[in-house]
């Protein structure tokens, strides 16, 4: 075996003793510049193992250095590393920002909304509804792609950094172990922002601030869902206005949110993670949600009034804004598929007409491209018809004086439970609750976004003179709807699991309930309750899909949507439907004439399925469902073009 430097032949000692021993059993004679060995010889062997021993070590310390270079210039910021889509790099190796109108209307929208909404999944049933596309790219092409927007898109313009005009090197590490077959597994691992080498803020242009971009950052981990047990998550349908903000004065956890009541809409804030985490005797503290939400929602107006009218002004600007940039996206939308349009027909009419067989290809693609511009125009067309109407002068007159009031807004039937929590998560950061039952008051602490903090004292329900303990109307009306279906013992467990105490603090037992019963004449299970109104019975989940003709994930879905009304008693326990005259007539073989499906009616309207859902659910829009034909599903009436033009929703 020849060679210069023979120890070039392994880049490692591993593999190099492998060799000189094959060579040693073979009697194999290696040579180089220097002279001719024998691996098999005890001192030739000693000369190969010190030669190959310092070539790897040169190779790691080239590697080292090479890396060592790396690492300082990516500390300057000069690492060219590859850009996501919308920034590029100019002639100076410079991050500009993308040549491309449409790409960056189209990156800014997505802030914009996130920026509104709070929610990157509602940013994608924004971008959807609306039929804007996003610009994709892979890793290192040059060509963009458009595509409609989904989860992971969105997710990744909101958190890649070099979108916020920093520059990042070492956002992630490679991680290597061995699986069960001894192979080895190599993955990248995302880490921290604490943990990453280099972080140079205001590098280059960006589509938001850095400080927007932490700002996002600390959104989105708050809409994360959180581990059972414990407050948070993104702003939900329930009528708790402050889920996720509520913290125990007591113990400093996040509290949790439960619902009573007849319908199950009464919200409570119950710190009850001793109990559940340790098994204490009982609770830390519970506060009665009406009460809570009233009063800081009263403070929180307090503190508005200021700035209700400067508020009122730019929401009268915010709509035509909006509409006019999404206008202007749809606008570069067919700017983009007339480009291509015209670049297809230069490139079918530069072709010789006898070459036939490239002719036939630009000519289809030239009909496909054509295709893609009238289906923009169009789109470009029913956006515009969607413009808000322009009010007059003494309408914004009117506007300015009766929307000053902010309160008479938020209250509205037309403002969701949903924008509601939104607007008190954009001014609170906490609230922090201590009830002192002796003293029949809560104080509670509201922190501000920012430094400032306001204390107020809530008042609560003053028990009787004849009477030291009084148990709340919903638990009461809780336990009477149980005792119909379940026994003291049952009703006791299911109280439990919903984190519901006596009104002096303790967890419910079998005997607790039926004193309480007794105490307040409550019948059991197989007690008459009263007259049995004919017209009106509830019914088992199975028994319902044989008189409505449905099937059960149907009849799940009507109770999410508020399409039917049921009630459950307890979490997990099973539902029973109210059954009545109202319903049946709202089951129909045949859809009224006129009549449109869901998704057409969120077409027409300009808005999500979910709002028109909500609308339904609120009593705005009538629907009916059908359970038979092509047709099946929901069928909904909307309101007349002048009247659907004002009722549509931002």
């Amino acid at each position: 075996m020849l060679g210069i430097e023979v120890s070039r032949l392994a880049r490692c000692n591993a593999d190099w003793y492998h060799l000189l021993d094959l060579c040693a059993m073979t009697d194999t004679l290696i040579a180089d510049a220097d002279g001719m060995y024998h691996p098999g010889d005890y001192n030739d062997r000693l000369v190969l193992g010190l030669k190959g021993t310092m070539s790897e070590a040169e190779l790691h310390v080239l590697r080292s250095r090479l890396n060592a270079g790396l690492r300082h210039k990516a500390a300057r910021g000069e690492l060219r590393q590859l850009l996501p889509v919308g920034l590029d790099y100019d002639q100076d190796d410079r991050v500009v920002l993308s040549r491309d109108e449409a790409v960056r209307a189209a990156i800014t929208a997505v802030f914009d909304r996130f920026d509104e909404l709070g929610s990157a999944r509602q940013v994608v049933l924004s971008l959807r509804a609306d039929g804007l596309r996003l610009p994709r790219r892979s890793a290192g092409a040059r060509v963009i792609r458009w595509a409609e927007a989904t989860y992971p898109a969105v997710h990744d313009f909101l958190t890649n950094p070099a979108y916020g005009g920093a520059y990042v090197f070492g956002r992630t590490k490679v991680s290597r172990r061995l699986d069960e077959a001894g192979r080895i597994v190599v993955r990248d691992q995302e880490l921290p922002r604490e943990q990453w080498e280099v972080t140079i803020p205001d590098h280059h242009p960006g589509y938001v601030s850095w400080q927007t971009y932490l700002a996002n950052q600390d959104r989105l981990r708050a809409n994360v869902h959180p581990p059972k047990g414990q407050g948070g998550g993104a702003v939900r349908e329930g009528r708790a206005l402050l889920q996720g903000l509520v913290v125990c004065g007591k113990c400093g956890r996040r509290m949790l949110v439960g619902y009573s009541g007849p319908d199950g809409r009464v919200p409570r804030y119950l710190c009850a993670q001793g109990l559940r985490l340790y098994g204490s005797a009982r609770s830390c503290q519970s506060l009665s949600g009406r009460r809570l939400d009233a009063a800081v929602v009263e403070e929180m107006f307090t503190v508005l009034q200021p700035a209700a009218l400067a508020a009122t002004a730019a929401a009268l600007a915010e709509a035509e804004d909006q509409h006019a940039r999404r206008v202007r996206a749809f606008e570069l939308g067919v700017e983009r598929a007339r480009y291509e349009a015209q670049r297809a027909r230069r490139q079918f009419d530069a072709v010789e007409p006898e070459n036939r067989l490239v002719a036939r290809s630009l000519e289809r693609d030239w009909e496909v491209r054509l295709g893609t511009l009238r289906q923009a125009e169009a789109d470009l067309a029913a956006q515009q018809s969607r413009r808000p109407a322009v009010l007059t002068e003494e309408e914004v007159a009117w506007l300015s004086h009766a929307g000053a009031d902010l309160r008479a807004v938020f209250d509205a039937d037309t403002t969701t439970i949903r924008e509601r929590k939104q607007l008190l998560r954009l001014l609170i950061g906490e609230v922090v609750i201590n009830v002192d039952r002796d003293a029949g008051q809560a104080a509670i602490r509201i922190r501000w976004e920012g430094s400032a903090h306001t204390d107020i004292t809530v008042a609560l329900p003053r028990r009787g003179v004849d009477s030291a303990i009084r148990t709340e109307a919903d638990t009461l009306e809780r336990i009477r709807r149980l005792a119909a279906h379940y026994d003291d013992a049952t009703i006791a467990r299911l109280l439990a699991r919903q984190g519901v105490i006596t009104a002096t603090g303790l967890p419910f037992t079998r005997d607790r309930v039926g004193s309480l019963r007794r105490k307040h004449r409550i019948a059991g299970p197989s007690e008459p309750v009263g007259p049995i109104d004919e017209d009106v019975h509830m019914v088992s989940i199975a028994e319902a899909q044989t008189l409505l003709g449905t099937s059960r994930a149907t009849l799940y879905r009507w109770l999410a949507s508020g399409f039917i009304r049921g009630e459950q008693h307890g979490p997990g326990g099973p539902w029973r439907i109210r059954i009545d005259a109202e319903l049946q007539a709202k089951i129909t073989p045949d859809a009224p004439e006129g009549w449109v499906g869901l998704e057409a009616a969120a077409r027409r309207l300009g808005v999500a399925k979910q709002t028109v859902l909500d609308r339904i659910q609120r009593g705005e829009l009538n629907a009916v469902h059908v359970n038979r034909g092509q047709r099946k599903g929901l069928a909904i009436q909307l309101p007349p073009p002048e009247d659907a033009l004002f009722a549509a929703t931002p």
